[in-house]
C-alpha cells in the first residue's frame, strides 16, 4: 500500500475502538473526536447503538469509520482468560469467513459504502485463520488491516490495563500521551483507544475510558504534536 508519506515524516492516525457498542461509547468517541485527536473510528455492527454512530459519521465530519470486527469478548478471571460471549468457533475459517462477510455486509448497509480500514474486537485477529481471512478482505477491499499492513505500525500503549485486566492507570495520563507521541518513529503509526463516557458497564473495559477521553482531549496533547512535527490524519486521508 502507498501511504504517500515521505522519508523521515511522521503521521499519526489516532483509531477509537468500539464505536457503535453503546451510546455512551460513542459520546465519547465524538467528544474525542470533535474537541481532542481521534481521527478515525472502528465500528462494531452487532451491537445496538451502531445505527447512532453510522447516523453521526453520515453528518458530514470528518471521522473515518471502519470495521470493527466481532467475534468475542474474553475477560480474565480465576487465573486465566474465558469467554464473555462466543459468534463462532475461531477455530473454523469457513464460520469466521462467513461471519466476517455478514458484518461487513451490515457495516455496508449501515454506512451506504465500504469501510476505510480493518481491526478486530481484542485484537483476535492476530491468530490465524482469522489473520488469514482479514488479510485477503483487506486486500480485497485496499484498505489497511491493523498488524497487517506493513506501512502502518500499530501502537497499542495507550491502555488502562495490562495482559490480565489488572487496571494500569498510569498509562492513560496525559504525561503517557505525550510520551508516546515524543517517541514516535518515523513513517505511519496507528494510535489505539478506547474512549467513552457513561454507559458501558458491563465491558471489561469500562472505567478506563472517560479517564481516556480526558487524555485525549487535553490542549497540551495538541500542542506536543506541533512541537514534534507530527502530522495528524485518518485513515481515509492516509495518502494525499
Amino acid at each position: 500500500m502507498q501511504t504517500g508519506v515521505v522519508n523521515g515524516e511522521r503521521v499519526l492516525i489516532v483509531n477509537a475502538d468500539d464505536f457503535g457498542r453503546t451510546d455512551g461509547v460513542n459520546r465519547g468517541v465524538i467528544e474525542a473526536h470533535e474537541h481532542g485527536i481521534v481521527t478515525s473510528a472502528t465500528m462494531m455492527v452487532r451491537w445496538p447503538a451502531a445505527a447512532a454512530a453510522a447516523a453521526y459519521a453520515h453528518r458530514g465530519n470528518a471521522l473515518s469509520v471502519g470495521l470493527h470486527v466481532d467475534l468475542a469478548e474474553w475477560e480474565y478471571a480465576d487465573s486465566g482468560w474465558r469467554p464473555r460471549y462466543q459468534v463462532v468457533d475461531a477455530d473454523d475459517e469457513d464460520a469466521v469467513a462467513a461471519e466476517v462477510e455478514g458484518q461487513l455486509r451490515t457495516f455496508r448497509g449501515l454506512m451506504g459504502r465500504e469501510p476505510t480500514h480493518l481491526d478486530s474486537h481484542q485484537h483476535a485477529h492476530r491468530s490465524e485463520p482469522f489473520r488469514s481471512v482479514l488479510e485477503r478482505i483487506g486486500r480485497r477491499l485496499g484498505v489497511v488491516v491493523r498488524d497487517v499492513t506493513a506501512d502502518v505500525r500499530y501502537c497499542g500503549e495507550f491502555y488502562g490495563q495490562d495482559g490480565r485486566g489488572y487496571k494500569v492507570p498510569d498509562a492513560i495520563t496525559v504525561d503517557a500521551l505525550i510520551g508516546i507521541i515524543e517517541r514516535l518513529p518515523s513513517g505511519v503509526t496507528e494510535l489505539g483507544c478506547h474512549p467513552g463516557t457513561a454507559g458501558d458497564r458491563h465491558s471489561v473495559y469500562a472505567e478506563e475510558r472517560s479517564r481516556e477521553v480526558e487524555a485525549l482531549c487535553n490542549p497540551q496533547v495538541r500542542t506536543a504534536l506541533e512541537e514534534h512535527g507530527i502530522s495528524l490524519r485518518s485513515f481515509r486521508n492516509l495518502t494525499p
